[in-house]
């Protein structure tokens, strides 16, 4: 009878990811095979990929410290529930801010160095002080969060037992819903865009997508950095696009900055929001089931002592899937680019922002694969190029 409904749950799974993974990117589309050194000067390459190698192995040395200390507090951390008299759900949410407190002490440096090297690079004008103080912040909403976690699931696991993941999952998935139908309210700077050239041409874009009125507004990051960058967030009403003011600046132009905002309604008219949400959904199912499988040797989550525990399994199951979710989020904006590249039928000035995006942040235009795959949440740069050539191909009569 398990195996009967194990067999169900993973069917399941399996068509439910079939339909999110469905794209209107053409089947079998075959990129040309571009030379990086074609499209950049060598001092430009070079510059990438000192600037990248530091980043990647601060980023290997961070996650390596964390769960290694992570660990160890995973089997030091129930003695503190000796000293806790807040009872199950109140120790339970105490351990893990404790332990994202931790997580969050030994990021600090790894963070501040890479702050160190992006100032260097003149990536960002935001300063330690500034820094410190964002991520302060940031991490009281996380404490915010986890403490809602923690009442959920030790509160569930008191009622349902070893169950508690089912609905405990279920909530999850509601937490993020309602996170991304608000997170357009918590971006501060926000101010309208001011571009009637540009806010005509996306109004053009939502007419040919068959999108009501999609707020663009811009997100003053000055002094906080130079990259470019835009995104789509919101979902129903609170649906917008958010342009960083670094884009609305040179070297960008008119035909480059609608290439960003034909991209960003793509996200919308595909439901990226949504299916975002509906994957998390499906990592969220058997990640709680491992959870709390992982935890009965402690006694469950209705039991305090697994919470450091349940902390390490979250942390290990999450760099487990983050090749799979780059995947996903790669899949999701190579389409985004597929119906700017539709709407706009600008391959040049698509091409020339992909350039221009490449150069600014000092990308790597082709890393390493382990680099792809384990930090690379988009196309290269060098392949969104080979999709805008692939486009102009197909409009040519070429396969």
């Amino acid at each position: 009878m398990i195996g009967v409904a194990l067999a169900a749950a993973v069917a399941g799974w399996l068509v439910a990811a079939y339909f999110l993974w469905q794209s209107v990117v053409p089947d079998g589309l075959r990129l040309p095979d571009v030379d990086e050194t074609s499209l950049f000067p060598s001092s430009t390459l070079s510059a990438a990929e000192d600037y990248e190698r530091f980043v990647r192995w601060d980023f290997v040395a961070a996650e390596l410290v964390v769960l290694a200390v992570v660990a160890v507090y995973a089997r030091i951390g129930p003695r503190f529930t000796r000293e806790s008299a807040a009872g199950p759900i109140g120790t339970g949410m105490l351990l893990a801010m404790l332990g994202l407190g931790l997580v969050w002490l030994l990021q600090l440096p790894f963070g501040l160095a890479e702050l160190w090297w992006q100032r260097r690079h003149d990536v960002t004008d935001a300063s330690y002080g500034e820094w410190i103080l964002s991520g302060w912040f940031g991490l009281g909403g996380e404490f915010l969060f986890i403490c809602l976690a923690m009442l959920i699931v030790v509160g569930l696991a008191q009622v349902v037992g070893d169950w508690w993941w089912l609905p405990g999952s279920a909530a999850f998935v509601g937490l993020a819903l309602l996170f991304t139908f608000i997170s357009p309210y918590l971006l501060p700077g926000q101010k309208s865009l001011h571009r009637p050239a540009l806010v005509a041409s996306a109004n053009t874009y939502e007419e040919e997508l068959g999108l009501d009125d999609i707020p663009i507004k811009v997100q003053d990051v000055s002094g906080e950095t130079t990259l470019p960058n835009a995104e789509a967030v919101g979902l129903g009403p609170t649906r917008r696009v958010i342009l960083w003011s670094t884009i609305l600046r040179r070297p960008f132009t008119l035909d480059e900055q609608r290439v960003v905002v034909a991209h960003e309604l793509g996200h919308h008219d595909r439901n990226h929001l949504w299916k975002s949400v509906g994957w998390y959904a499906l990592f969220a199912l058997p990640g709680a089931f491992v959870i709390a499988l992982v935890t009965r040797r402690r006694g469950g989550m209705r039991n305090p002592e697994a919470v450091p525990l349940g902390l390490l399994t979250f942390i290990v199951l999450s760099l487990i899937a983050t090749p799979l979710l780059n995947v996903i989020t790669r899949h999701m904006e190579a389409e985004a680019d597929w119906v700017a590249l539709t709407l706009t039928r600008d391959p040049q000035d698509a091409e020339g922002l992909f350039r221009e995006f490449t150069s600014a942040a000092h990308a790597d235009p082709s890393p390493p694969t382990w680099t792809y795959v384990l930090m690379e949440t988009h196309p290269t740069g060098l392949q969104r190029i080979e999709m805008a050539r692939a486009w102009l191909a197909r409009q040519q009569g070429s396969p």
